[in-house]
């Protein structure tokens, strides 16, 4: 009697544990398209399990808690963001919840954003202070084995789309995306670096090209235009230059919004190529692969001015006279598609800089330039 009593209570126990198991790979969903849950910190499980359930995460939650005092001693429950966007079962869910298998936002950070930019758009996608950011962009100890010249991480902080957790703090984010500019570099830039610039001096370089072109055929033009001006010792007379002096001067998040004017060509700052011969201390943005590649191998030829072309590229030309001549069929072309342009006395958001000259040497031709191109 006693065996049987035995066999008949191992029997219920083996169809209880098959049941159970069952039960725990079973999926459910209460609720409809996405959702994402937070499980703050110092949650405990009784009041995460209702939580599931109450967000239709569970059908019931004496089951996940049941897994959860099973494996106590050795699993805690994480708190995150959590994305549910399919059917689970409890075992699935727990799983989860132990293991962190936390909500990551994708941020998109464009090629040619500046710290500002950057700023601006994780304020906006993650609630991030942006004094926080900028702060920790202006931390250059993790830069002095390759770029100890670096005023800050500007250049550096590689643009690409990341995946932050809730409440990741700036520095995270700044040395997520410096660790992906060292990626970048050592796999494909590191061995083929030869340029008299030096790295910091490329990254300046690849930064103006970015800020002057979009397109990609012109990249090695535009920074062909530029090393021979160096070379010669003449003033880049860059304007993004001069736009990210306004905004270092007025830590301005957001674009600006009239094209430059013919004072703000003599603002005094270290970035103002028209005052300051040569390449301003550090990159005005950050530069993606191709801008880099093309500070590293400038196009070889006699070009020194380049203009808009009114077709999103760039007339380029050897001398002052061609250059004339190119300035005055951009003015027209531009009188023709939009009208007379305005004169302005308003500082400009970055894209205007790409539709106005490079400028001879002269100071006197660079004040005409200006006005004329206004």
């Amino acid at each position: 009697m006693l065996k049987r009593l035995l066999t008949l209570f191992a029997v219920l126990v083996l169809v209880g544990l098959l049941w159970t198991w069952r039960q725990w790979r079973q999926p459910y969903r209460g609720y409809s398209g996405n959702l994402i849950l937070v499980i703050e910190p110092g949650t405990r499980a009784p009041e995460a399990a209702q939580l599931l359930v109450v967000r239709g995460v569970l059908k019931q939650r004496w089951l996940f808690l049941l897994r959860y005092w099973l494996g106590r001693r050795h699993h805690r429950l994480k708190a995150g963001e959590y994305l549910f966007d399919r059917p689970l079962g409890p075992l699935d869910v727990y799983w989860k919840l132990v293991q962190g298998d936390i909500y990551l936002h994708a941020v998109v950070i464009p090629e040619g954003s500046d710290r500002f930019d950057i700023a601006r758009i994780l304020y906006q996608q993650m609630g991030i202070n942006p004094a926080d950011l900028l702060r920790a962009t202006e931390q250059t100890t993790a830069l002095r084995d390759f770029a100890p010249q670096a005023p800050t991480l500007e250049g550096y902080l590689f643009p690409d789309t990341y995946r932050f957790p809730r409440n990741v703090s700036a520095s995270t984010v700044v040395g997520t995306m410096l660790a992906r500019f060292r990626r970048v570099y050592e796999a494909k830039f590191r061995r083929d670096i030869q340029s008299p610039l030096g790295l910091h001096g490329v990254m300046t370089l690849a930064s103006l090209v970015e800020k002057e072109t979009a397109a990609p055929g012109e990249r090695s033009l535009v920074a062909g235009v530029y090393l021979r001006r160096l070379e010669k010792g003449w003033a880049l007379q860059c304007d993004p230059t001069v736009i990210y002096a306004i905004r270092l001067k007025y830590r301005l998040m957001g674009r600006l919004s009239a094209p430059l004017a013919t004072s703000d060509l003599s603002l005094e700052s270290p970035y103002n190529t028209y005052r300051n011969p040569g390449l301003p201390p550090g990159p005005i943005a950050n530069p993606g692969e191709a801008s880099i590649e093309a500070a590293m191998h400038p196009a070889p030829g006699d070009a020194l001015y380049f203009v808009s072309n009114n077709q999103g590229g760039h007339a380029f030309s050897n001398n002052l006279r061609d250059h004339n001549r190119n300035v005055a069929h951009y003015r027209s072309q531009r009188v023709a598609l939009q009208g007379p342009l305005p004169i302005v006395v308003k500082p400009a958001e970055s894209t205007a800089s790409r539709h106005r000259t490079k400028a001879a040497t002269s100071p006197r031709h660079s004040a005409k330039r200006a006005k004329r191109e206004h």
